[in-house]
């Protein structure tokens, strides 16, 4: 009788997505299971207030308060509101159409706001190419660095999540206040006060005078009252009249908050948000993915991973984030993985019409055969090259607009290093090689590194890399392709590479650890001594807890549950965001048919 669909990016980022949605809601109202509790579809967004977005108009096909942009009566009252004689009369472009519009120069001037389209864009590399062409680009974020800043003309430093002051809307439809407990730092500015500037220096300031959100706040509740009117079922008219202080003390509501549907549950009374009032099936055509060729014989599917958020902007500059996953990766299945001669932790070029990334190998069962994985969070910044969606083409869904990037045709090839190095280091490292993935430790910097020629003198190849001119503590072994060095500032750790003909098997954690403590010339063995247990690959990153101490913790503890493996070493306690990988580790040790750690699928 109860029946939640539960739907995120799987759905919406495919070039039939619109068809996709709205078979579900066929389904549910089909069957009557919608506007009731316990039933219904739920769209789970992929970053919180996306709804808030929405509703203000932040569409370039859509007016603020859901309203039409091609309806003539809303465009009227939209315009009468605002006093906007100019207003556009059809929808905007859609990202993928208006980067095209750029590379065209049909766009002459961007201006980007808290968004880094040069690697979260499909076909990543035209996208770049296409902001890089543009007569004039303007960027405003909180980060100075990342991929789309260094194509800007100009960069306008913005206030970030915890110094803004507004407010945001969840998929429950709850309006909440959100406060600042942060200063803004530097020169950063809070984006509606840029635009307002902007504004004025164009010659509307009147129409842009506010002084304090709460004034912008009323003036959108104070639309919403007309939108109600046309018919709209955004409507927050009843807080047209607020004043800063009822502002500052507002507690989250549930829209509408005006007429006799206040914050009621919609659907459930039988009306819809239709002309007719009634609910209307759509019908839609099954499209299938875009067929696997001999060229692109791989299903590339892509997506996130736990700890890091989109483009790594500021979850890569946390240590802590990069412990469990340092570098970008391909996940693979075994059969797919010995078809194409890729051994764990080797490196694997993906590619697709558009363009390419080069990735660490993960061997692994928890992808099918010839569906493998990459994730969509490293950049340019932070790796040489690791931007899947450079390998993933621009094709959207004819009616949303949005972009397919989840899934592609892809080809994988071995990248032929000879050899593969890792580097700690107190100052920011300089790569100089074909790939290499940097991310932040404390005190410092780790990379992992390989090339496919090798250098002819390493003590020359790691001070370039360090940007120091001391020498070295080093053990050289030609034959075996060894070489590790180990530099010192006042008899303390600034910096180490280990280099290997093949992937460097090292314990990652420890030599991380040494960074700014005294020299030690065991430190070159890169594994802690007898009487130093090795944590492993770090699986829960608040608590600091490696695989080899989960293992042992596990086996010889007898712990079978979550809460015991919480209880006795603290992992899975805070967050949470460890506990499937836990639990799949419970699993596995527990079934004597299941592969157990260190097969390449969780190596340090």
């Amino acid at each position: 009788e109860k029946v939640v669909t539960l739907f995120s990016q799987g759905i919406n980022q495919s070039d039939s997505g619109t068809d996709k949605v709205n078979a579900i809601l066929n389904c549910h109202l089909a069957t009557g299971r919608i506007g009731r509790p316990g039933m219904g579809p739920f769209s789970v967004t992929g970053q919180p207030n996306a709804m808030g977005g929405r509703e203000v108009g932040g569409l370039a096909n859509m007016l603020t308060c859901h309203l039409e942009i091609e309806n003539a009566a809303h465009r009227d009252a939209v315009r009468q509101f605002w006093n906007a004689p100019r207003m556009a009369e059809r929808p905007g472009l859609k990202a993928v159409d208006m980067f095209r519009a750029v590379e065209e120069g049909r766009i002459k001037a961007l201006w980007i706001m808290c968004t880094n389209p040069a690697v979260s864009m499909p076909d990543a590399d035209r996208v770049a190419r296409a902001i890089a062409g543009c007569d004039f680009t303007v960027v405003s974020d909180i980060m100075a660095r990342t991929d789309t800043t260094r194509l800007a003309d100009v960069l306008l430093p913005a206030t970030g999540w915890g110094e803004k002051n507004g407010t945001v809307t969840n998929s429950e439809r709850r309006i909440s206040r959100q406060r600042p407990s942060l200063a803004p730092v530097g020169q950063a500015r809070d984006d509606w006060r840029i635009i307002a500037d902007v504004a004025r220096r164009m010659g509307w300031g009147d129409a842009f005078g506010w002084s304090h959100p709460s004034e912008i706040f009323a003036e959108y509740a104070a639309l919403s009252g007309i939108a109600g009117g046309l018919g709209s079922d955004f409507d927050i008219s009843d807080c047209a009249g607020i004043g800063r202080a009822a502002y500052d003390g507002m507690t989250p509501f549930l829209w509408p908050r005006a007429g006799a549907r206040q914050g009621g549950r919609f659907f459930g009374d039988g009306r819809y948000h239709t002309f007719s009032g009634r609910g209307c099936m759509v019908a839609v055509a099954p499209r299938p993915p875009q067929p696997v060729t001999g060229e692109f014989p791989f299903r590339l599917n892509t997506g996130r991973v736990r700890d890091h958020w989109h483009s790594m902007t500021r979850t890569g500059l946390s240590p802590s984030l990069s412990r469990h996953l340092a570098e970008p990766f391909l996940e693979i299945h075994p059969r797919d993985a010995a078809a194409l001669g890729l051994s764990p932790a080797s490196l694997a070029r993906v590619s697709g019409a558009q363009g390419d990334a080069l990735l660490r190998v993960l061997v692994t069962d928890r992808v099918a055969a010839g569906q493998p994985f990459a994730p969509m969070h490293w950049s340019a910044e932070t790796a040489a090259s690791g931007r899947i969606n450079s390998a993933i083409p621009a094709l959207v869904d004819a009616v949303s607009g949005q972009p397919a990037l989840k899934s592609s045709p892809a080809a994988i090839r071995p990248f032929g290093a000879v050899w593969y190095g890792f580097a700690i280091s107190q100052a920011p490292i300089r790569p100089d090689c074909e790939y290499w993935a940097v991310s932040a430790l404390a005190g410092g910097y780790q990379a992992e590194l390989a090339g496919l020629h090798e250098p002819d003198d390493w003590t020359a190849f790691a001070k370039h890399l360090f940007s120091l001119t001391s020498d070295p503590l080093a053990v050289h072994d030609r034959r075996r392709g060894l070489a590790r060095l180990a530099f010192a500032g006042n008899g303390r750790v600034q910096a180490a590479l280990f280099v290997s003909g093949e992937p460097v098997a090292l314990s990652r954690h420890h030599v991380a650890a040494a960074l700014g403590c005294d020299m030690d010339a065991n430190l070159l063995a890169g594994r802690p001594g007898v009487h130093q247990p090795d944590e492993g690959a770090i699986v829960c990153a608040c608590a600091t807890v490696g695989m080899n101490s989960l293992v042992r913790a596990i086996t010889t503890q007898g712990l079978v549950t979550l809460d015991a493996v919480g209880k006795a070493l603290g992992a899975g306690a805070n967050c949470g965001s460890c506990r499937p990988e836990i639990s799949n580790l419970l699993t596995r040790l527990g079934d004597p048919d299941l592969p157990k750690p260190g097969n390449g699928f969780d190596a340090d």
